[in-house]
């Protein structure tokens, strides 16, 4: 009969307590210190809530925390020790420890435990011949023991494992891996760490390694004097694993990160990367967060680059800072985003190291904003650095050195009676600058403007409409003078707008399912007379595109350099399908027109007046009717020719987790035609029926294939353009991935490079970083391992 009784309380040598006895000790424990329990046996017990089990008792709770025994005999002498034997067991909080022997010393509070011993403490499991432990300190040794480590799937043995306390432990002779031991027999994992000696130190979530060599499949591959890995994903100062990359233009690339965990507000890692075709890049990376502010600064430098015999830099501010406190105002803020580099090749040769820049437009913004109810100020100043291309060369952007504006956003207010009336406001104040060099025909100048906007919607359940009114006014100066021999200018224009809409419903059933159908017809109405704005120059002004959200606003440009004179009609007509339930979108179908009521003359540099008085046709649509498949596209039709002038059509396929297809093609009309695929999928499913996921962040298991990639092809000019293809393993402890990337740098040039890496789970990686490319590239990738919930003791409750 199993024996359960408070350690002090043991006064009882053969004859064991009745269980209701132990019941009350567990009921007596259970009662909050200090609490109305204390008070007496008829007090009411207090009720807390609390979301989750408490992993640790509090510090000054840990001393009152009963402790219990069980076992087939108990014995001993009253004040001196306690002898259990046969299934004997030891429980206090986050401790249970059972042996076949077990005996407890009360005056160090020592157990001795003998035979079959396992201790499991907040998850963590060590099984073995003998124990000896003090319970107030951990203070003990294990001789032989196999362990589990709850935090990371840590498993290993030792000849010896010293318990310091309850949070540093140290193992002699130690293998260690995160690979599972298989129950009976020997243990030889895939990977696995010998040591002569491990620290374990659960308070710093670290492993520190004595005399450590990696082997992998019975090779070794890694050996160190001294190594340091995590026990979690907590942070640590330290050397990270090292990254090799092979890349046709700068070779063999090693990477040899070292990362420092200044505070817990700071850090910083340093990137020093050998480059076989280059030399040796130094780059580094510096980051802060504080409740006000935050920022990072990255930067790197070449001495003397072998491919350009030059040196070579890249650097990057960004921060953003919150003041608080300020009179009058709500919200005051500033913002920098400063980015430079060397010279025009730098996107070209370090299209990929971790801290260069590698856009062809780099922008540097400093701004100061400022808001009070609907009102916003902002006062900064925006440059660009242009990377130019002799074989593709681009027009370099105005800078905006400053740019001062005012905003009221949203605003409503009564009129005649009659209230819902809104209006915005903006008012601008830029000095546009460029280099000339870079942009010949630009033309530095100051534009001041105003636009004003009020518009008041009158609606019901099945209708709206809603009249808009525009002001739009803006002046210029200008440093030289124009073609024209004007220096200044300035313009105001009136828009008048119309949206009006219907909304009709019914139920319907469709390939037999019930459903919510809608009908909702739309007309926009436009009218803006002409101004001639041809001889102006065009600062911050670009054509929309043209689809189904643009046909719907009164000018065709975004900016304030050229307003078109439109008097158009838009009439549109979309209709859809929902769920009833849940209103969920099945399908969705939509399509618009504009009508134009007179020619529209005012355009952009090199654009053709539009004078065909019926715009393209824009055709779009959706399908969701089951979750696993979605399709849409959209198509612009020319009507007068007959002939489509641009489609976009688009699938994906995603039944599950780590399976997803997705595919897009995209055409249009003299200019380009391409198909773009992405994929993650478990090539074991091409041969046999498909397997589950193990859970969610787990893969599908050990043993699996998986294909990712994706791939941009250009069917007019039957090339690939870009792709990122690849294989993956999950071998359970660790994944192996191979990816090939290419990227098109211009019509007779591309960047590729191979990436491969071994990821030991739950210890570390090896190889090349791969994963932030498929996440970028690979529609909906996932990744096979990641700590989305982190293992609570409880999972291991005994």
């Amino acid at each position: 009969m199993p024996v359960f009784s408070r350690l002090p309380d043991l006064l009882h040598a053969l004859a064991p307590p009745p269980r209701w006895s132990a019941l009350a000790c567990l009921c007596a424990a259970a009662w909050p210190l200090g609490s109305a329990a204390a008070e007496g046996p008829d007090a009411p017990l207090p009720l807390r809530l609390s979301d989750r089990l408490s992993e640790q008792l509090p510090t000054s709770a840990r001393g009152a925390a009963p402790t219990f025994v069980s076992g087939d005999r108990i014995g001993g002498q009253t004040g001196v020790n306690t002898v259990v034997e046969g299934h004997a067991e030891l429980r206090r909080h986050d401790t249970v420890l059972r042996a076949d022997r077990l005996e407890h010393i009360l005056a160090t509070d020592t157990a001795v435990a003998e035979g079959q011993v396992r201790i499991n403490r907040m998850g963590n499991v060590f099984e073995g011949p003998s124990l000896q432990l003090k319970l107030n300190t951990f203070e003990g040794q294990f001789q032989q023991p196999r362990f589990e480590l709850l935090r990371n799937g840590g498993v290993g043995d030792a000849s010896r494992v010293d318990f310091v306390n309850e949070n540093l432990a140290v193992a002699h002779d130690v293998r260690y891996s995160t690979c599972q031991r298989p129950p009976g027999g020997d243990w030889m994992p895939d990977w696995l760490v010998t040591a002569s000696r491990i620290e374990f130190d659960n308070a710093e979530e670290t492993g520190t390694a004595t005399n450590g060599v990696l082997r992998f499949k019975g090779v070794p591959i890694l050996a160190s004097p001294w190594v340091s890995f995590p026990l979690s994903e907590r942070r640590k100062s330290g050397v990270l694993p090292p990254t090799i990359n092979l890349d046709n233009q700068s070779g063999l690339e090693v990477t040899l990160p070292y990362y420092l965990n200044l505070a817990p507000d700071r850090d910083a890692t340093l990137y020093p990367t050998v480059m076989s075709k280059r030399g040796l890049d130094l780059g580094g990376e510096f980051r802060y967060l504080d409740r006000d502010y935050a920022g990072t600064l990255r930067g790197s430098f070449m001495a003397s680059d072998k491919l350009r015999n030059e040196d070579r830099w890249a650097r990057t501010v960004q921060h953003t800072h919150r003041f608080e406190s300020v009179p009058v105002l709500d919200r005051v803020g500033l913002r920098l985003n400063l980015n430079r580099v060397s010279d025009d090749n730098y996107w070209r040769d370090f299209p990929r190291t971790s801290t260069s820049l590698t856009e062809r437009l780099l922008p540097s913004d400093a701004v100061f904003t400022a808001h009070r109810g609907n009102w916003s100020f902002s006062a900064g100043a925006y440059t660009w650095q242009t990377l130019q291309d002799v074989d593709a060369p681009i027009v370099a952007p105005y800078d905006r050195v400053p740019s001062i504006s005012l905003r009221h956003q949203l605003g409503r207010f009564s009129l005649g009676g009659l209230d819902q009336w809104r209006w915005s406001l903006l008012a601008d104040t830029t000095q546009f600058r460029v280099d000339r060099a870079a942009n010949a025909n630009g033309v530095n100048g100051t534009r001041s403007l105003l636009v004003a906007q009020l518009s008041r919607p009158w609606q019901a359940p099945g209708w709206y409409v809603t009249p808009g009114v525009q002001l739009h006014a803006r002046r210029y100066q200008f440093e030289s003078p124009l073609d024209n021999g004007q220096r200044s200018a300035s313009y105001t224009l009136p828009t008048f707008t119309l949206d009006s809409g219907l909304f009709f419903d019914r139920d319907a059933t469709v390939f037999g399912r019930a459903v919510q159908q809608t009908l909702e017809p739309r007309a926009y109405f436009v009218q803006t007379p002409y101004r001639d704005q041809g001889f102006l120059p065009v600062y911050d002004t670009a054509a929309f595109d043209f689809n189904l959200a643009t046909v719907f606003t009164p000018n065709p440009y975004g900016g304030h350099d050229r307003i078109a004179d439109t008097r158009a009609l838009t009439l549109g007509l979309t209709t859809r399908l929902v769920e009833p339930d849940t209103g969920a979108e099945l399908l969705s179908l939509g399509v618009a027109q504009r009508i134009r009521l007179r020619d529209q003359l005012v355009t952009l540099p090199d654009e053709t007046p539009a004078n065909e008085r019926l715009s393209d046709l824009l055709v779009g649509a959706s399908v969701n009717w089951v979750p696993q498949w979605s399709f849409n596209g959209t198509v612009q039709f020319n009507p007068k020719d007959g002939e489509s002038v641009r489609t976009t059509l688009g699938a994906r396929y995603n039944p599950g987790r780590y399976r997803t297809v997705s595919a897009a093609y995209r055409v249009q009309k003299g200019v380009s035609e391409q198909l773009d695929l992405g994929w993650q999928w478990p090539l074991n499913d091409l041969f046999g029926p498909g397997t589950p996921a193990a859970g969610s962040g787990q893969g599908l298991g050990p043993g699996h294939w998986y294909s990712v990639g994706r791939l941009n092809y250009s069917l007019q000019d039957r090339r690939v353009v870009d792709l990122v293809a690849g294989l993956e393993y999950d071998g359970g402890c660790w994944i192996g991935r191979v990816v090939l990337e290419r990227l098109q740098q211009s019509r007779s040039t591309a960047n590729q490079r191979i990436l491969f890496q071994l990821e030991f789970t739950g210890f570390s990686r090896i190889g090349s970083n791969p994963l932030q490319t498929l996440r970028n590239n690979v529609p909906r990738y996932q990744y096979l391992r990641e700590d989305i919930n982190p293992p609570s003791r409880f999972e291991r409750y005994e």
